[in-house]
This record gives structure tokens, sequence and C-alpha cells, in this order.
């Protein structure tokens, strides 16, 4: 029998523009901070309910932050804010405790770029699926053969978090929302990407990402790698075909939720 789960919507976690739902069922365990996908400039808490339902029925309280967008909020802002939003969760009176003291982190897409960002400051377990995480390596490697993107014109906000990006490789618009990040500056691309800022104290990571999806499969290799060196455990799931973050949820979330529970145990 699920576990009858309990919602409150928009609450202040920083000031008043900043806004997050909590998902809690009976007896959680630990708490996870679920950041939504989006490119860095669109999307909303509200597209994660469905993940965000099953881990509270999984035995988590489920914290889902709204976050600052680009381009009013470039690089590091948007991180900034979900880690406001993890002592917000750590001090607040959901869950127990014990609950309280086991906070993970939990991205897909552009939420996974930032659940990495997040755990690299605070060393907090993360799962992150399909976050861009070579931010620099990427722009350099498709200088030449990629075209010119504007801002994209799909009507993003009636569709799916898992029917978004599901048809492969889109170089051009990757580009774009990485130079978005970054505020169309280049020189500030390599302090935007994960994998330079690798270190003894970033926490453990459980990656996953298509082998022909839209953010190239060498990203979490190339994390797992960096965290390799500095003595950081990672696990990198690779799955057939062209599914981007939420799209492959079934094949990636057994995996993940055995990943939080030995981590958090």
């Amino acid at each position: 029998m699920e576990k009858p789960i309990v919602v409150d919507r928009d609450i202040a976690y920083q000031g008043k523009e900043r806004k997050l739902d909590v998902y809690s069922g009976r007896d959680p365990y630990a708490s996870v901070v679920l950041i939504h996908g989006g490119g860095w400039f669109h999307g909303d808490k509200a597209k994660d309910e469905d993940l965000a339902t099953r881990l509270a029925q999984e035995g988590f309280v489920v914290f889902v932050p709204n976050y600052g967008l680009t381009p009013s909020a470039t690089f590091p802002a948007a991180r900034d804010d979900v880690l406001a939003a993890v002592e917000w969760a750590r001090s607040s009176r959901y869950g127990s405790p014990s609950s309280r003291s086991r906070v993970a982190l939990w991205g897909s897409s552009a939420g996974g770029n930032l659940a990495v960002e997040a755990s690299l400051v605070s060393g907090l377990p993360a799962v992150d699926w399909s976050g861009p995480l070579d931010l620099l390596g990427f722009i350099e490697e498709t200088d030449a053969g990629a075209e010119a993107s504007g801002a994209p014109t799909q009507d993003f906000t009636h569709v799916s978090s898992a029917a978004i990006n599901q048809g492969g490789r889109n170089d051009a618009f990757l580009r774009w929302v990485i130079l978005e990040l970054v505020g169309k500056d280049r020189s500030r691309l390599r302090e935007a990407t994960p994998l330079f800022r690798a270190s003894a104290r970033s926490g453990p990571m459980y990656m996953a990402n298509s082998l022909g999806e839209f953010v190239p499969p060498e990203s979490p290799i190339k994390m797992q790698r960096a965290l390799a060196d500095v003595g950081v455990e990672s696990i990198v799931q690779l799955v057939p075909g062209t599914a981007h973050a939420k799209g492959f949820a079934d094949s990636a979330i057994g995996g993940s939720l055995a990943f939080l529970r030995r981590v958090l145990a």
C-alpha cells in the first residue's frame, strides 16, 4: 500500500521570491532537495511533482525549490539558491531531526548540473540525471561545427519534463543554454564548469546519462575521472538510446535509490 503523501506548496525559503514545495509521508528516514530542469532558463518546481511524489513514497521528505533563471540569474546564482534551500530544509519543521540530518541532492538536466554544483560545495551526496558538467569542453569541442542558435521557440510550459529533449544531440541548443548561463561571457566558462572544482570535500555522486542523448555521455565520465583523482566515490550509469533525464527514469531510478540508501545509511 502506497504511503499517503502530504504536499505543502509555495513556502518561502529565501526572501519573498524564492519558494519551494514539500512532499512528506509517514516516518521519513532522510531528505532530498529535488531540483527541476529547464536549461537554467525555464521550468518550475511543479514539473517535478511526479518524481517528488515517488521519492516521498520511498521514505524521503522532498523539498522542491524554484531558483533564479537566466538571463537575470547567471552562474552561480541558481546554485546558491539551491544551497539556501538545503539550509532551509535542515532547519525546517519537516520530518524528524534524524531525517533532516541525512540530506541528498537530486536533479535532472540543468537540475542535475545544480545537484552536482551544490554537492561540490556542501559535500552532500547527489543524483544527477543528464546534467551538463563539462561546459567549457563542450563549447570548445563544438565551436567549429555548431550553427548559430537563438532563443528556443518551443512551448516548454505545457510539455512534460519526460518529453523534452528526447531526440538526441542538439549541439546548437545546448551551446545556447550554456552561454546564457555565463551571460554570454566565454571567459566565465571555466569557473562555471563543475569538473574543475572536484575536491576531497565533494559529495559522492550517482550520474546517469544516455549514450545518444542531448547531453554527451562524456560529461559524467569526465566528472567521474575528476572525482576519482581526489578520492571521491561516484557511479556512472550509461543508458542505451536517446532519452534525456526524466525520459530514462524507469532505467535509472532503481540504481539511484539504492545509491542514496547506502550513502545516507
